[in-house]
């Protein structure tokens, strides 16, 4: 370049022109520079630069993938002419490094930049502190990266997620395990905000499907291999086979290296990672043999983005991105398409919010000031006085971005959640199905879903085939026998009836009857060991309360009950059951007497209605065949009186086939053919019945069935601790005063004897299986009577399914 080389009066005129110049860049300045240290500032409503924040950790696996994809999405608004016309963003990165003290002063100098809104950060920890920063001063906090639950609470109203929130995937999980029958889990986690509350959130929705997390293993962040060799160790030595591992995607890898080592990546084992896990592998493509052989087996859950043409534009330019990191290998993963779209959001909504009058401004906090000897210049984070209004505008933003709709919820979250399960198998992840909160489980892409009736009923879940641990193509059980685990704790009733069933023994194993057979062959069926030991339940001096008894294993006091235990409704809610062993339901049985016979006992076959309508029929197929015959037969005529008894004793004679009368006409003919297989039908059915009266004892009751017995007020007996008291009382309103407790075969004896007139009952309402032993030793004193009005069946109890068969 040409050195100028200025003399004389040129320099006075030179010094001229920058005056000028001086002057018309003071009158120049945009209002809101000139204020920067007033105590407001405003401009018009469409600045010609409006900065935005960028706050995450580059050089991280989400980092690597959001930073081309914020500075291409700010590069394709600002070159689009459609949105923000004559207003430039201008994008303000800043690196967190991971660390939240770092994080939170980065925070603070990006503010200072008067940004209207900041994108990030991906760190949910970060998140926590960062979202105090700009609550105080108004700016909306999008975060693409940060899934923790708790970040959506009314505490951190400038917070929204433009990401799906772990809430949902943890849901999704809770729906996996539930497919595939396990009751418990084990959590591997960081412990920091991210992972805590995410699998505080997984116990939540995996109580709800009646299953829970038997341990939780967590560890710090940055954990070295021997601290996660140790934790491994301990899990390792514990029940339950199912893990899932909800950890960063920057150091994952390290507990399947350590679990491979351990040998707990094999057959029997279940490993279901959270998204971390295929953001990871999406973002390293391709992915080293090495890593992948740590994962054969894994199940994952990835976020579902649809294949729109949006989306696959931009992929097929990502590799040409100019931005691209330096720093390490930019792979693509969902959270790149996630911080896209929240620029896209965030000028979208700066659009809108100018074409509404709002203008940027900002203005001093009075809460901000400098200390004495300060020099944190906190009087230089000013409040973003139009913040309210942005981030209303935001929340009514509703696009089709390339992660899909954008649009929120009233709980701030994206409409929509849905992820992808995928199996890792060989060099890559194959896809078995889609999860969302609108179906539940498929293997039909959630969009298809959304145009059909919401369904998310267990029989509509549906996933591909998988491949587990060690190229097992069955569903593993999910836990073992742990080494160090104790024998199943069994609790037993402690009957004192009926304990054919079951009953206390002194002889080993301390138990005996009818259930304890039943359970112990089905315990030698399996085709693994399972030691127990059996606790009796009750005082043994009357029967126990088995609503107790079932509360004690729903409370894990016990680990199952082996017994006489109806299932009903009441009781599946909280534990699980069997398959039933034995038929079961309420009958009633009552007292009954003989009926003796009579000298009219030839009448008792048919009712009085019977009679007449036979009678009336026999006249009048007589009346038919005379009217038929009496033309052209000479047996059919004579005087009146002579036609009327040829009549009567034609029809009645042949109840016996002995009408001597002959019919000529053909129509005559069939209607005596019909007419006697009739009186042939009639004959037998009378013959049968009077036979049946004559020769078989005959017992009747004044109770006919439940009904009857509802409707009088006579007392009922009930065996003390059945279900079937509840049930009496609050599905039959029947009072509570009417019930008698008996409790063992004599005092029902006693009691059906006596009668209600001599402090006994009118009847006894109790099982089947109990009525039928009682029976068999009453000589036919007592009889069910009516309908079993209940179908159920007994069944053995725990609270996870030990037992299956």
């Amino acid at each position: 370049m040409d050195i100028l080389q200025i003399t004389g009066s040129d320099h006075r005129s030179f010094m001229a022109i920058i005056q000028l110049l001086s002057i018309f860049c003071i009158i120049c300045v945009p209002m809101e520079v000139m204020g920067k240290n007033g105590n407001a500032s405003a401009s018009s409503p469409r600045p010609s630069v409006v900065n935005v924040g960028a706050l995450f950790t580059i050089n991280s696996v989400i980092g690597r993938a959001a930073k081309p994809a914020l500075e291409a999405a700010v590069d394709d608004v600002n070159s689009d002419s459609s949105i923000l016309p004559g207003t430039k963003l201008n994008l303000i990165t800043l690196d967190t490094n991971c660390s939240g003290f770092i994080g939170t002063m980065e925070a603070l100098q990006l503010v200072e930049n008067d940004v209207v809104a900041a994108i990030g950060p991906q760190s949910s920890g970060i998140a926590h502190v960062i979202s105090h920063v700009v609550n105080e001063l108004h700016v909306p906090l999008l975060s693409f990266g940060a899934t923790d639950p708790t970040l959506s609470a009314l505490q951190y109203p400038y917070f929204l997620r433009t990401t799906q929130s772990d809430y949902f995937q943890m849901f999704a999980i809770a729906d996996l395990v539930t497919y595939y029958g396990w009751r418990e889990v084990i959590a591997i986690f960081v412990d920091d905000d991210y992972g805590r509350n995410g699998i505080s959130v997984l116990g939540d929705a995996l109580a709800k499907k009646r299953c829970k997390i038997s341990y939780k293993a967590a560890f710090t962040p940055g954990a070295s291999n021997s601290a996660i060799n140790d934790l491994l160790v301990g899990v390792n030595l514990m029940e339950s086979r199912v893990y899932v591992v909800h950890v960063n995607p920057d150091s994952g890898l390290k507990i399947f290296s350590v679990a491979q080592n351990l040998g707990m990546v094999t057959k029997g084992y279940v490993w279901i990672a959270t998204d971390w896990l295929p953001s990871l592998l999406d973002s390293i493509q391709p992915v080293d043999v090495n890593t992948m052989n740590l994962l054969q087996g894994v199940v994952a859950l990835r976020h579902y983005t649809p294949d729109t043409d949006l989306k696959k534009r931009f992929m097929s330019r990502w590799n040409s991105l100019k931005y691209k990191n330096t720093t390490g290998p930019a792979g693509f993963n969902s959270y790149a398409l996630f911080a896209y779209d929240s620029v896209w959001l965030a000028a979208r909504a700066l659009d809108a919010f100018f074409n509404d009058g709002g203008r940027v401004s900002f203005s001093d906090d009075p809460k901000l000031h400098d200390r004495n000897r300060s020099s944190l210049h906190l009087s230089s984070l000013r409040v973003f006085n139009g913040g309210q209004q942005y981030l209303q505008t935001i929340l009514r933003m509703n696009f089709t971005g390339l992660s899909g709709q954008i649009q929120f919820d009233l709980d701030k979250n994206l409409v929509h959640p849905a992820y992808e399960v995928l199996n890792i198998g060989g060099t890559g992840m194959r896809r078995i199905g889609y999860w969302s909160n609108y179906s539940g489980l498929s293997v039909v892409a959630p969009e298809t879903l959304y145009r059909k009736p919401y369904n998310t009923s267990t029989s509509n879940q549906q996933l591909y085939p998988a491949i587990w641990p060690g190229e097992n193509s069955e569903t593993p059980r999910g836990w073992v026998f742990p080494n160090n685990g104790k024998p199943l704790r069994i609790a037993v009733p402690n009957r004192v009836s009926y304990k054919d069933f079951v009953a206390e023994d002194k002889n080993p194993p301390g138990v005996r009857g009818y259930c304890i057979d039943v359970f112990e062959a089905a315990i030698n069926l399996l085709p693994y060991p399972v030691p127990h030991t059996y606790m009796l339940y009750g005082d043994g001096k009357r029967n126990p309360v088995y609503n107790e008894l079932v509360n004690g294993v729903a409370q894990n006091k016990y680990d199952a009950a082996v017994g006489d235990v109806t299932i009903i409704t009441n009781r599946t809610k909280i534990v699980d059951f069997t398959q039933p062993y034995m038929e079961s339901g309420l009958v009633v049985v009552a007292p009954v007497k003989e009926v003796k016979s009579s000298p009219w006992a030839f009448l008792k076959p048919f009712t009085v209605q019977m009679w007449c309508v036979t009678g009336a029929f026999f006249l009048f197929v007589g009346a038919v065949v005379w009217i038929l015959e009496h033309r052209i037969n000479h047996e059919f005529r004579g005087t009146p009186r002579q036609q009327l008894i040829t009549i009567c004793w034609f029809s009645f004679s042949t109840m016996f086939f002995s009408h001597r009368e002959n019919t000529a006409s053909t129509l005559g003919r069939m209607v005596l053919i019909i007419w006697l297989f009739v009186v042939l039908i009639i004959n037998s059915s009378y013959t049968a019945s009077l036979t049946s009266i004559l020769t078989v004892q005959q017992l009747t009751s004044r109770i006919e069935g439940i009904d009857s017995l509802i409707s009088s007020t006579e007392p009922i007996g009930v065996q003390e601790g059945s279900f079937a008291w509840n049930y009496l009382i609050d599905e039959l309103n029947i009072a509570e005063s009417r019930l008698v407790k008996l409790q063992n075969q004599d005092e029902y004896f006693s009691a059906l004897k006596r009668g209600p007139k001599a402090g006994g009952v009118a009847a006894i309402v109790d099982e089947l299986p109990y009525i039928e032993l009682f029976l068999s030793s009453t000589n036919c004193k007592f009889r069910t009577v009516g309908q079993e009005f209940t179908k159920s069946g007994w069944g053995f109890v725990s609270i996870t399914s030990f037992f299956l068969f």
